[in-house]
């Protein structure tokens, strides 16, 4: 067995082997080298473990992650990945041997410089990483991806303002990841050859969330942004002869169920739709928790899926703010629904189950993720996505030989529409999984494909999208000339125009009678190019306006109700903050014909005079990186940022709270099927995840600019590491 490894000028490893498992093995060795801290970081969240050593502020994580049984559900997976498709587990469990191994050497390197010094800092030693750790490291990157916590806030919101509310506050809200993503057909090209584009928007992590890799052997050689801790390339990569990328499709395919649970001598019930109570799976587990005492937690799991919230004992403050009972009515009454006891006065304690495709099925999709790297054609990229599980993504692959591919990918069920908007009554019939939505398809128009969250493609199997402003914008700019090259893509990529602000000066416009100051300002937003460029004075002072609005909507009597947080856990809670839901929303609330009696003129003009007061600021001065980091240093200082959550350079805040960004492009990509070493590639720190390294943060400064790095493929060109056979 041979196996080398090489590195370009910014320390990207590219990987060959004799055979596809030989390569696993290596790609898991060299993940582990470049990232022990972040993969120790990840098994342990991953196995709800990480306030071990990250503290209370990583309990509510752990919590949850234990009660929706992430671990348990990877192993079934595994297990199931075992039996039907053998060669995928052999491959897998190579790749966690090979970061067994790197882990290995981290332990025994100790302090030593150019090792991660994060081990020390946190007392901690790594870990042994088991078959099905990728599996799990998957569920948990991906368990808030689908936003099932937005149905605890529309139930919120449609409860305490009627269910108009919903469609008021429809945007894609806090802690939701999206990404923006282009095919451009060779009808539109300098080459005659296709080109897909984009950059995925996630929480920016340090390390990075995506890793720069080649992995070559005898069957492929390809290049792509693998996650690391899982083997292959799954998101983005590009064979030579074909190419993919996703995006993320906002379809709904996980379910909240309101239980009701009852405590007996034998264990706990639940009432099913059919009126019987039945026995409820049941176990206690232990979360340490650094400095404080161990905390226990009780896992339950129904016929719908594990409980995530509340118990027996009903939720924190017995059931979110429902009451437990009605007045005079009996236990038979509350569970028949008679009159006088409605659905959501159960009387008795109610918790919430999640249902989600993996847990129902034992099935992840990693049988993906070989013909993937084998893949030669789209056609045999449309095969292997047949088999992909989660996250349900829109897919743009292309070939050199014509072939181009715009479709969905990924398991959604087929049930009642009303479990799309809410969370529903596991008692009630009617709310049961009956299938499996096939994934629709669609051709290009004018030789384009766009694809950034918008409602399209996906629209029928999803409920919340992104606004279209990016979709737009980009199909806009594509259509600005005829022919494209890989190269004139970062124009694209680093694009900031924001749509989003016209409702907002819409209503600056109409204002009349104003003086001094606030009449100046007026007059500067109106003539602004709409561009959240981070040295613009006038992005600086539109921003400052938003916010003063978005903050006076929130503190509105009209809004009051849901100012108070609802008892769920407090990992949920983002999703039912208002400020933030406003904040996201603003437009829609801006145009709605009536808001609730809210005086928005009047409000807009109170705003404009609190920013006119304020000194003069550019974007960039407050809208500045905030990467999340397992370890946070408190003395970090972000770069200054271009763009806005509705710019095609997608550098979220949350208006009205903070002009830091946490979220953003989480790489940046070119893939050119005419000449795969024209493509281009950029991730927001480095190929490193070891502090100090000469590649932790080199690729800082030119993701900053929006330039993109070469794709190296020709093997003369890189340095030789090692022969690690």
């Amino acid at each position: 067995m041979t196996t080398e490894i090489y590195r370009d000028a910014w320390g990207v490893p590219h990987l060959r082997a004799d055979d596809a498992r030989s390569l696993a093995r290596l790609q898991g060795l060299v993940t582990a080298r470049d990232r022990a801290w972040q993969l120790e970081v990840e098994r342990h969240r991953a196995r709800g473990s990480s306030a071990s050593f990250l503290g209370p502020e990583a309990l509510s994580w752990d919590l949850l992650v234990r009660r929706a049984r992430l671990d348990d559900t990877a192993r079934r997976c595994f297990d199931d990945l075992d039996r039907r498709d053998p060669e995928t587990a052999d491959w897998t469990r190579a790749y966690v041997d090979g970061v067994n191994e790197g882990l290995r050497e981290t332990a025994r390197a100790g302090h030593a410089p150019g090792h991660a010094p994060e081990f020390a800092r946190a007392g901690l030693t790594p870990g042994r990483w088991e078959p099905w750790t990728p599996l799990a490291v998957w569920l948990a990157t991906h368990l808030l991806f689908a936003g099932f916590p937005a149905k605890l806030w529309r139930e919120e919101a449609a409860r305490h303002l009627g269910p108009e509310a919903v469609g008021l506050f429809a945007t894609d809200g806090p802690g939701t990841s999206g990404s923006n993503g282009w095919l451009v057909s060779g009808d539109r090209t300098v080459t005659g050859q296709p080109v897909i584009a984009g950059d995925p928007h996630r929480f920016v992590e340090d390390p990075g969330v995506y890793q720069q890799i080649r992995l070559a052997c005898d069957e492929f050689d390809v290049v792509g942004l693998a996650v690391p801790g899982v083997p292959g390339i799954a998101h983005f990569g590009h064979t030579g002869t074909v190419a993919w990328a996703i995006t993320n499709a906002m379809a709904d395919y996980q379910d909240l169920y309101r239980e009701r649970l009852r405590r007996t001598g034998a264990g706990v019930e639940a009432l099913g739709p059919d009126g019987g109570w039945r026995r409820v799976s049941r176990h206690t587990e232990l979360v340490r928790v650094a400095g404080e005492e161990p905390v226990e937690v009780e896992v339950l799991e129904t016929e719908r899926g594990p409980v995530i919230a509340g118990g027996p004992e009903g939720l924190d403050d017995g059931t979110s703010g429902i009451p437990d009972a009605v007045p005079g009515a009996s236990e038979a009454d509350a569970v028949a629904g008679a009159p006088g006891s409605p659905d959501d006065a159960p009387g008795f304690p109610l918790a919430v189950s999640l249902r989600y495709p993996p847990r129902v099925t034992s099935d992840l999709g990693f049988q993906t993720l070989l013909p993937l790297l084998r893949a030669r054609r789209v056609a045999d990229v449309d095969r292997a996505l047949d088999q992909w599980v989660e996250p349900v993504n829109v897919v743009q692959a292309a070939d050199t030989e014509g072939g181009l591919l715009h479709r969905v990918a990924g398991r959604v069920p087929r049930r009642d529409a009303a479990n799309g908007a809410r969370v529903v009554p596991a008692w009630e019939p009617g709310h049961e999984w009956t299938g499996w939505h096939e994934t629709p398809r669609a051709g290009l128009t004018d030789g384009v494909a766009v694809m950034a969250n918008q409602r399209g493609l996906a629209a029928r199997l999803g409920v919340e999208f992104a606004a279209p402003h990016r979709a737009e914008r980009i199909r806009t700019l594509l259509a600005g000339r005829r022919q494209w090259s890989a190269s004139d893509m970062a124009a694209v990529h680093t694009d900031t125009h924001l749509a989003s602000a016209e409702p907002l000066l819409a209503h600056v416009s109409a204002l009349d009678g104003l003086t001094g100051p606030a009449a100046a300002l007026r007059e500067r937003l109106l003539r602004w190019d709409r561009r959240m460029d981070a040295d613009s004075e006038d992005a600086g002072r539109y921003a400052a306006l938003r916010g003063a609005v978005v903050r006076r909507l929130a503190a509105h009597p009209a809004f009051a109700a849901l100012t108070a947080p609802p008892a769920y856990p407090d990992v949920l809670l983002p999703w039912l903050a208002l400020l933030p839901r406003i904040g996201f929303a603003l437009e829609h609330l801006l145009r709605a014909e009536e808001l609730y009696g809210v005086d928005r003129a009047r409000l807009v003009r109170e705003a404009l005079e609190e920013a006119a007061g304020q000194p003069a600021a550019r974007w960039g001065d407050t809208h500045r990186l905030a990467p999340w980091r397992a370890l946070p240093d408190p003395a970090y200082r972000g770069p200054a940022l271009d763009g806005d959550h509705d710019c095609v350079l997608c550098t979220s805040s949350v208006p009205g709270w903070t002009d830091l960004s946490a979220r953003g492009p989480a790489a940046r990509y070119v893939w050119d099927l005419a000449r795969r070493e024209d493509s281009r590639w950029i991730v927001p720190h480095g190929a490193s995840g070891v502090p100090g390294h000469p590649h932790h943060h080199d690729q800082l400064p030119w993701w900053l600019e929006g330039e993109l790095a070469p794709v190296v493929t020709d093997w003369a060109r890189l340095k030789k590491e090692s022969d690690d056979g």
